[in-house]
């Protein structure tokens, strides 16, 4: 089964060349493909044992000068992301079949590039391949927004690209800091693990770490870029930025801030817990004045990831817990909803809340579809959404009751503006525009009703979700609370 993780990481990599030369039978190519990584990786996930054990774990010497082997595996800690990469990535690739796309091959053998980049970062257990597939993931999405974004792509993607790169480099620069303080003089992740680092060393390994994964999620501040990046990005790109990329970032504040600098995470982690905080508040309330519905979904998803975010730095296994499930929840209600804006902006040409209204009266199975995508957002008990923020509010309350409140407006005010939102596009009555609106169908119709039912049941049933990496994430905790003991 060893072999097993080295087939999922480099079959997207084949499957993307063979794509580029497929021609007109492009999609169909991508799409199984993806559906064949789909299974290595359900394969992986039944023979997974959820315990704290890394599993399917390769290592081959890479390069042996600078201590960099090619050392991968798999934990309760990766194997959720693993999932959800491989469930969305033929989602994502459907999406496609109804739109048009000058030169296709290209554009779907970036994303299965892409897709490579994504499993490398979370499956590596060397720093320097974790850099690698960090950066291998960047290219292929940077050229999608360029190529196949909107008018302003060229200035939005270049901030994006600055904004990325600057952080990717902070982070390379703690990458090589604890590569020079480690006796081993290599990248192994449990070489870092190990490491007996001062509280100042920490406390700036940690800003260089912080910086890369804030950017990436991202957290206020540093999420100027996301906004627009989503509204210029093609429907495909701002699917794969969100559902995705966004956890690459997550899933980094887990495997290495956490165990790695404890006591930078001591220093500075309230910081960080207050800044996505302000987060939740600040991107709600910029949803409600949005009317572009694109546009509201990113401020939308910058809440969402705050809280997350908060229920990771309140370092306990309900935040913890929490964090996990969301980031799979999230990405499937997230890529659910940006693939319905663009099916009403394909067929009515804006996604202006304002100029649209009743188009559930000519499209009956899209305002069901949308409505139970809108629920799992919005967190209702029963739906994949709830879950994960019960689990966070938890693990918010236990750190400030007050940071609990103020983290729970992202229900109440989500609520508000996603219940708005869908009064205004799907209901009162339909005008000249959306009089002639199609219902969905075909692939539209196999997309959603994936998602919907994933929404369902997740929400109804998340035990195996949740226990995937209940034993990892206690490690985790022991792990830290084990070195924050001895320093003290």
């Amino acid at each position: 089964m060893e072999q097993l993780l080295l087939i999922l990481l480099f079959f997207p990599l084949v499957s993307a060349i063979v794509t580029a030369c497929s021609g007109s039978a492009a999609k169909p190519v991508a799409l199984i493909s993806s559906l064949v990584s789909l299974g290595i990786a359900a394969v992986l996930v039944l023979n997974f044992i959820p315990d704290a054990s890394l599993q399917f774990g390769i290592n081959y010497p890479w390069i042996t000068a600078l201590g960099i082997s090619f050392k991968a595996g798999v934990d309760g800690l990766s194997i959720i992301p693993i999932l959800l990469t491989n469930l969305l990535i033929p989602i994502i690739i459907l999406t496609t079949f109804k739109s048009g796309h000058k030169n296709e091959p290209a554009f779907l053998a970036l994303m299965l590039f892409m897709q490579t980049g994504l499993l490398l970062v979370f499956t590596a257990m060397d720093a320097f391949l974790f850099y690698i597939g960090w950066e291998a993931a960047l290219i292929p999405i940077y050229f999608i927004c360029a190529i196949w974004g909107g008018k302003d792509r060229i200035r939005v993607n270049m901030k994006f690209f600055v904004y990325t790169v600057g952080g990717s480099l902070f982070m390379l620069l703690g990458i090589i800091y604890l590569y020079l303080q480690n006796p081993a003089q290599n990248f192994d992740i449990q070489a870092f693990y190990n490491l007996d680092l001062d509280a100042a060393q920490q406390s700036w390994v940690f800003w260089a770490f912080f910086l890369a994964f804030a950017i990436k999620m991202p957290i206020f501040p540093f999420h100027t870029w996301q906004p627009d990046t989503y509204t210029e990005a093609p429907a495909a790109g701002t699917m794969l930025l969100s559902g995705i990329m966004l956890k690459m970032g997550i899933y980094g504040v887990i495997r290495w801030i956490l165990p790695v600098v404890p006591l930078g995470l001591t220093e500075w982690g309230m910081t960080a817990f207050i800044l996505s905080i302000i987060g939740i508040v600040y991107a709600s309330i910029i949803a409600f004045k949005q009317q572009n519905a694109k546009r509201l979904i990113a401020y939308s998803s910058i809440a969402h990831v705050g809280l997350i975010s908060a229920g990771i730095f309140s370092l306990n296994a309900q935040g913890l817990q929490g964090a996990m499930i969301q980031m799979l929840s999230h990405g499937i209600n997230v890529v659910g909803l940006f693939f319905i804006m663009d099916i009403i902006a394909n067929r009515m040409k804006t996604n202006d809340i304002a100029a649209l209204g009743g188009i559930a009266k000519v499209a009956p199975k899209l305002a069901i579809v949308f409505l139970i995508i809108v629920l799992g957002t919005v967190a209702l008990p029963g739906t994949n959404g709830f879950i994960g923020e019960f689990l966070l509010l938890m693990g918010v309350y236990q750190v400030n009751i007050w940071a609990a409140v103020f983290a729970g407006l992202t229900i109440i005010f989500g609520a508000v503006y996603m219940f708005r939102t869908y009064q205004g596009i799907m209901l009162g009555k339909t005008n000249d525009l959306t009089l002639t609106f199609r219902d969905i169908q075909g692939s539209e119709q196999v997309v959603l009703y994936i998602i919907c039912a994933l929404i369902i049941v997740i929400g109804v049933y998340p035990k195996p979700v949740l226990h995937l990496s209940e034993a990892a994430v206690q490690q985790l905790l022991e792990q830290v609370n084990q070195k924050l003991i001895s320093v003290k």
